[in-house]
């Protein structure tokens, strides 16, 4: 009965958690560029210094995060093991995250800021990441409580990544940006949400309680890096899943966190109420699998749900190219098309999740060892990789097609806004004269690669799930079994 409580304690305080997490991560990944693009007026060197400089930063984390993991998994304390590095990793995180928002400084300057805040950004977010979702094997081993952790906490992720697709451009972009103009408004909105996610992390570090195991951590036998090896040399299914991840992780971002922002300012009007709805009801039909997933994965097995979640997406990035060619109804159009197609996208993450945590059982059956915050550290890193690599490619598609010829002169009159040397009325007229100046052909090729990036490395990452991840319910299950044996042998 205790078991029970504390279970149904858990799948409440545990997701709720990472609402406000998934606020900064939505204001990092998906507007930071933004930001940049429509208030520092970076030429084009600093902008492909910006763009190195979150490369570097990816390869950094490469080495970063798995030792994270292992730091943590070699903690020892009176709260466990996974509790303190998240409330470290959130009071770092709110720091830097308030620092870049708020400076007023730019061109070379903003960009030596920007190299100190996105390295001191990623050991943040790595500290409270992996111990986040670390913690879920410790909660239970039984595969259904798993896909329940999981998806409610993917549902609270939702939700506050929606919250911020709402908020972020609804009062930063526009008629209906706070102070009147984009640098008073980032500022502000980036110190709310620095305020409210420590305070929706506390429902985790506070009520969540774990399985803890009784024994002292041992020393790792050859260090560090001999163990963090062992765990992707001797696993091959954590191998393949973390490039399966990736390559699904670009394919999700490279809308929402990429150029879709950017192409609907530039096609349908500089209003963030615009980039609010799209963003929203894009994500408001992943609501449904969300919650109902644990359903769903008792009746249809993950790979036949991937394929059926493909011919569902084709029609939503089919929907998307005819917003162009149906005159009338073209936002509409791309906004059912989007949900539509991240309806599959999403279902793609709820799957690449839990079978990242399935791997644990698996070292397990293979070494004789979990290493759960190790392996949990595969998320963290292939998300922010993805977002490393989504970033460049936005910004050589920016360069290609010449789009920052249009946001530096945004950003030139947000900028004088912000200094009071024109009025807000004066600003959005004369960003509306930048805007009808964009040639058609520029914002046909944002959409067309958009569609054809996401869709693309969907396709691809079905391909190589069904082919090479073995983990499937049946083999799961059997595994599991065999190590309960071995415990009772």
């Amino acid at each position: 009965m205790d078991e029970q409580k504390t279970l149904k304690r858990n799948l409440w305080f545990f997701p709720l958690g990472t609402v406000g997490r998934d606020m900064m991560y939505s204001l990092v990944t998906n507007f930071l560029l933004t930001y940049i693009l429509f208030t520092k007026g970076l030429d084009a060197a600093q902008l492909a210094a910006i763009t190195a400089i979150m490369v570097a930063a990816r390869v950094f984390d490469a080495a970063n995060d798995p030792i994270m993991g292992n730091i943590i998994e070699m903690t020892h304390t009176k709260w466990g093991k996974f509790k303190p590095w998240m409330i470290a990793g959130t009071i770092f995180s709110c720091a830097v995250v308030y620092m870049v928002f708020a400076t007023s400084l730019k061109g070379w300057e903003f960009v030596v800021l920007f190299g100190v805040f996105y390295f001191c950004y990623s050991i943040a977010y790595t500290m409270h990441d992996i111990s986040y979702w670390g913690i879920v094997p410790a909660l239970s081993s039984d595969a259904g409580a798993r896909d329940a952790f999981t998806s409610r906490a993917t549902l609270f992720a939702g939700i506050g990544g929606t919250l911020a697709s709402i908020v972020i451009p609804m009062f930063t972009t526009g008629a209906t940006a706070i102070g009147g103009n984009a640098n008073t408004a980032y500022r502000i909105v980036a110190l709310g949400i620095c305020i409210v996610m420590p305070a929706f992390f506390l429902f985790t570090i506070l009520g969540v309680k774990e399985h803890r195991e009784t024994e002292k951590p041992k020393k790792v036998e050859g260090g560090i890096f001999k163990k963090m090896i062992s765990a992707v040399k001797n696993n091959d299914q954590f191998r393949w899943i973390a490039v399966i991840f990736l390559i699904q992780q670009i394919g999700n971002n490279f809308i929402l966190g990429g150029i879709g922002s950017t192409y609907i300012y530039l096609q349908y009007g500089y209003e963030g109420g615009l980039y609010s709805l799209f963003s929203t009801v894009g994500v408001a039909a992943t609501a449904f699998l969300m919650i109902f997933y644990p359903a769903i994965s008792k009746r249809i097995n993950r790979k036949p749900l991937m394929n059926i979640m493909i011919v569902i997406s084709t029609v939503g990035y089919v929907l998307m190219i005819l917003s162009r060619i149906i005159p009338g109804i073209g936002f509409v159009l791309l906004t059912i098309g989007y949900m539509v197609s991240n309806f599959g996208l999403y279902s793609y993450y709820l799957i690449m999740m839990i079978s990242i945590i399935n791997t644990v059982e698996y070292n397990e059956y293979k070494t004789g060892e979990r290493n759960e915050a190790i392996i949990a550290s595969v998320r963290p890193l292939v998300t922010k990789m993805s977002s490393a690599l989504v970033v460049m490619m936005t910004t050589a598609t920016y360069m290609i097609f010449g789009v920052t010829n249009y946001t530096n002169q945004i950003s030139d009159l947000e900028s004088k806004a912000a200094a009071g040397a024109i009025s807000e009325a004066d600003k959005l007229a004369d960003i509306e004269k930048v805007i009808s100046g964009v040639d058609q052909g520029q914002t046909w090729g944002l959409l067309i690669l958009m569609v054809v990036v996401s869709y693309g490395m969907m396709l691809l990452s079905n391909f190589l799930y069904q082919k090479k991840y073995k983990l499937d319910e049946a083999e799961y299950e059997r595994i599991c079994k065999e190590l309960e044996a071995r415990k009772q042998a």
